[in-house]
C-alpha cells in the first residue's frame, strides 16, 4: 500500500486569508465568514473528502508594518476584520463526525486558566476532535493593544511559552483523575475529591494553586499543533507539538526541513514520526490541465500586489512600502526577507534576480508557500512526488477562493489520489489524535505532558463514557 497522504484545509475566520484581492472574485464566500452556514457547509464538504481537519489561523491585531499604519490592511481586508476562531468549532462539530479542529490562539495575551477550561470545554463538545495550535505572537500591534510597549524578546516569548503549557499540562493531566468522577446516585457522590489534585504551580509567569474546572475531556490534553521555525521554535515544537506545520517553497528546501524537525524530535527523546509534518500549498486544478492553468490565469487578475506586501512586510518585519515594486531584492535592508526570497529563487528556474514586484507576485496567491497547478492526475502525481522526497506527512491547503478551492480538490484530487491507494477513503473512529496516529486517545508516554499524569497513564477514554459517546449518537 502506498504511504496515505493527508490533508488540513487552512482557513481564518477573516476574508481572503492567504489570497489578498481574491475576495473579489465571483466565486469567492470568504466574505460570508461571519456566518455559520460558511463555516457549517465548508466543514460537511472537508469531511466528505476525508481531510484530517480544518485548521483555523488567527492573528491579535492588525498588520500595519507596510507604510507605518494599518490602513492598506484595512482596504485590502488583509486578514482584517477578523473573528475569534474558538466560537465557530461547536456548530462544525454538530454537523459533522469525523472531522477534527485545529485551532489558533496565542500564549502571550490570555492566563491559562481559564483558557485551559475553554478548551476543555472544546474537547467535550467535540468528542474529542480539538487541537491546539500553538502561537506566541508576532504582529507589534497586538502586543500595544494588551498594554505592552513591545513583544517580549523572540526567545523569551517561547520561555514563557513552556511555563505557559506546563499550566495546561498540569491542570488537563494532573488535576483530575481520569476515574475522578463517579456518577453516583446511591452514595451522592458525583466526583471523589480525592482524586482531583490542587496544581500547586508557582512559576516565573504565573501561579495557579488549584484544580482544573473541567472534568477530564476524552483527549484530556488537545491535539498540539506548532509551527516554530527559528531554532528556539523548533525545540519548542519537538517538546510539545503532536502536528507540525512548515512552509517551504521547493522540495530541496523542504526536505531539509522536515529531515532537521525530525532530527529536533529524536533529539528531545520521542520517536521521529511522533509528529505529523504537513506543509503549506494551494492547489489549482480542474478536470484537465488546461483548464486549471485557465483558472489560475483567472485568478491571478483578482489578486491584490498591495495586499500581498501587506502581509509579506508584517511576516518579514521590514516595511516593503518604503521601496519601489521595480528595485531589486539587493537594495531591501533586512536578513529576513534576504534569506525568504533566496528560497523563493530557488523555485524559479529562469535566474533573473528578484525584484520587490516578484514577492508581490509569489504572495498573491497562497502567501508563501507554491501553487500547484493542473488536473487531479497532475496535482496527485505532484503530490506523491513531494511525499516521497520530502518525508513529509501531508499538506496544509490555503484557497485560492472558496470554498471552490476546496470543492475543487474534493472533486478531483481525492479521487485521483485514492485510485492510486494514496489517500484515505474513510475515517479512524475515535477522537483526533487516535486518527492521526491510530493508538490511544491521550498524550502518549513519551510526551512531555504526559509526565504530568495522575491516577495512571490510561491510554483510552474510560468505556463508561465512550458508550456515552456512542449512545448520544451524531447529529448532522
Amino acid at each position: 500500500m502506498s504511504r496515505h497522504i493527508r490533508f488540513n484545509a487552512f482557513d481564518m475566520n477573516c476574508v481572503a486569508h492567504q489570497s489578498p484581492g481574491l475576495w473579489r472574485h465571483p466565486a469567492d464566500r470568504s466574505w460570508d465568514y461571519n456566518t455559520l452556514d460558511y463555516w457549517v457547509d465548508l466543514a460537511k464538504l472537508l469531511e466528505s473528502g476525508h481531510f484530517d481537519g480544518l485548521f483555523i489561523a488567527d492573528v491579535l491585531g492588525t498588520y500595519d508594518v507596510y507604510a507605518g499604519n494599518d490602513e492598506a490592511a484595512i482596504r485590502e481586508g488583509a486578514q482584517i476584520p477578523v473573528n475569534d476562531p474558538l466560537l465557530l468549532v461547536s456548530a462544525m462539530a454538530y454537523a459533522t463526525e469525523h472531522l477534527g479542529f485545529g485551532i489558533t490562539t496565542g500564549t502571550g495575551f490570555e492566563h491559562p486558566y481559564p483558557f485551559a477550561r475553554r478548551l476543555s470545554t472544546l474537547d467535550h463538545l467535540t468528542r474529542g476532535r480539538i487541537g491546539w495550535n500553538v502561537v506566541t505572537g508576532y504582529l507589534p500591534a497586538a502586543a500595544r493593544n494588551m498594554g505592552d510597549d513591545s513583544h517580549l524578546a523572540h526567545d523569551s516569548r517561547y520561555d514563557h511559552a513552556d511555563e505557559y503549557l506546563t499550566v495546561l499540562y498540569k491542570l488537563w493531566e494532573g488535576s483530575w483523575e481520569r476515574d475522578a468522577v463517579r456518577r453516583d446516585r446511591a452514595a451522592g457522590v458525583f466526583a471523589d475529591p480525592a482524586k482531583v489534585h490542587h496544581i500547586g504551580h508557582s512559576g516565573e509567569h504565573f501561579r495557579v494553586p488549584g484544580i482544573h474546572l473541567s472534568e477530564p475531556s476524552p483527549q484530556g490534553s488537545p491535539v498540539i499543533y506548532q509551527a516554530g521555525a527559528s531554532p528556539r521554535g523548533r525545540r519548542f515544537a519537538a517538546e510539545n507539538a503532536e502536528a507540525i506545520f512548515v512552509a517551504a517553497p521547493t522540495k530541496t528546501i523542504l526536505r531539509e526541513v522536515v529531515s532537521r524537525t525530525r532530527e529536533e524530535l529524536a533529539a528531545v527523546g520521542r520517536d521521529p514520526y511522533d509528529a505529523k509534518i504537513y506543509t503549506l500549498i494551494t492547489i489549482i486544478t480542474d478536470e484537465t490541465t488546461e483548464a486549471a492553468l485557465a483558472k489560475a490565469q483567472e485568478y491571478r487578475r483578482y489578486a491584490s500586489e498591495q495586499g500581498a506586501l501587506v502581509f509579506m512586510s508584517g511576516w518579514m518585519g521590514i516595511d516593503l512600502a518604503a521601496y519601489d515594486l521595480d528595485d531589486p531584492i539587493g537594495s531591501v535592508e533586512s536578513n529576513a526577507i534576504q534569506s525568504a526570497v533566496a528560497a523563493f529563487a530557488q523555485a524559479d528556474e529562469s535566474g533573473k534576480p528578484w525584484r520587490v514586484a516578484d514577492i508581490a507576485e509569489w504572495g498573491g496567491i497562497g502567501g508563501m508557500g507554491p501553487v500547484f497547478i493542473g488536473s487531479g492526475e497532475d496535482i496527485a502525481t505532484t503530490l506523491q512526488d513531494w511525499v516521497a522526497d520530502t518525508d513529509v506527512d501531508g499538506f496544509n491547503i490555503a484557497y485560492a477562493v472558496t470554498p471552490g478551492s476546496f470543492e475543487d480538490i474534493v472533486r478531483h484530487v481525492v479521487p485521483a489520489l485514492q485510485k492510486r491507494d494514496a489517500y484515505p477513503t474513510g475515517y479512524t473512529p475515535g477522537t483526533l489524535r487516535h486518527k492521526l496516529f491510530g493508538q490511544g486517545d491521550l498524550l502518549p508516554a513519551t510526551h512531555r505532558g504526559a509526565s504530568f499524569r495522575v491516577g495512571g497513564s490510561g491510554s483510552t477514554i474510560d468505556d463508561s463514557i465512550r458508550h456515552t459517546f456512542a449512545d448520544s449518537g451524531s447529529h448532522r
